[in-house]
């Protein structure tokens, strides 16, 4: 065993109790025998962090150690079954037993509040309190609830829902925190938060780039060629495009402040792509123009891919 305390738990000598505590927990969690079994080493090390924790949480024999008093040795013990009262516990709806025969530490964190608040030397430790833990979800949502904002629920593994407020301009992959919807906290400390990992479904007609949306709209040979006001869709609602005569396929027009609209931010663009689209079924007059029209005999649409 290591005859420094401050170095087991990996602390400076000028810790605050916030630290030590800190310290301890999140050693523990890695080397508890229960999360371990059949580990000697990390028993013997969970041992060692548990008798150094004892020592530096009484302020009264952390002082006599820092002043070279009393030893390592001397310090009180962490009791040895400290582990094994929670590990061999029968009852039912045992907190920190599972049918596993491990710990669940994301439900038994009321073993380090046990810890912490014991008696220790005839005087009541200082009470341990700290944050609840984080709980993490992930959820789907369509397209254009993520855009213009919506309020829906989340069905949690149990069975019951969490309300769920989506703002404006939720982006695919982004993380929503709802505070104080996590882990109870221990000693009376905060509960902590749920995490919430959105997944934006693809819509069938629009994409999204940053906050502008993109989209292809077909019209007709007559609209290309002789222009006219066609009608749009945006995630905010239909607008009536006008198409200047000669649109060609390809030709891109822009719709200023109808894209993502984020909370409190300026509101993206919709670009709209116009594609030519021929009649479903031939048309003879219209073949009958193809076939006279000397004009377009002599265009060629390609001759910049030419080498």
């Amino acid at each position: 065993m290591s005859q420094d305390p401050y170095e087991l738990l990996g602390l400076k000598r000028n810790a605050t109790q916030r630290e030590i505590q800190s310290a301890f927990r999140q050693a523990a969690k890695k080397l508890h025998p229960d999360l371990n079994p059949g580990d000697k080493k990390a028993e013997a090390k969970f041992k060692e962090i548990s008798a150094a924790y004892e020592l530096l949480s009484d302020e009264e024999k952390r002082g006599r150690f820092d002043r070279g008093e009393i030893d390592m040795t001397g310090a009180e013990q962490a009791p040895r079954n400290f582990y094994r009262e929670y590990a061999s516990a029968s009852r039912p709806g045992d907190a920190y037993h599972n049918g596993a025969g491990f710990a669940d530490f994301g439900d038994g964190d009321d073993i380090f509040a046990s810890f912490f608040s014991r008696r220790s030397g005839g005087r009541r430790s200082q009470q341990y309190r700290a944050p609840g833990n984080d709980r993490h979800f992930s959820m789907e949502i369509d397209f254009l609830d993520a855009v213009n904002g919506t309020k829906t629920q989340l069905t949690l593994p149990q069975g019951s829902t969490l309300d769920v407020q989506i703002p404006p301009g939720t982006r695919d992959g982004q993380t929503l925190r709802l505070r104080g919807l996590g882990e109870p906290g221990i000693g009376g400390g905060p509960a902590g938060d749920a995490l919430i990992d959105i997944v934006v479904r693809p819509h069938p007609i629009y994409t999204r780039e940053g906050n502008d949306i993109r989209l292809d709209v077909p019209i007709t040979i007559r609209e290309a060629v002789l222009g006219g006001t066609v009608r749009v869709p945006t995630p905010s609602g239909p607008v009536n495009l006008k198409l200047p005569p000669n649109s060609n396929s390809g030709k891109v027009f822009r719709l200023t402040g109808r894209g993502v609209r984020e909370r409190g931010g300026q509101a993206g663009d919709v670009y709209v792509t116009v594609k030519i689209v021929l009649p479903d079924a031939p048309d003879e007059a219209l073949t009958a123009f193809a076939e006279s029209w000397v004009a377009g005999m002599g265009q060629n649409p390609r001759r910049n891919m030419e080498g």
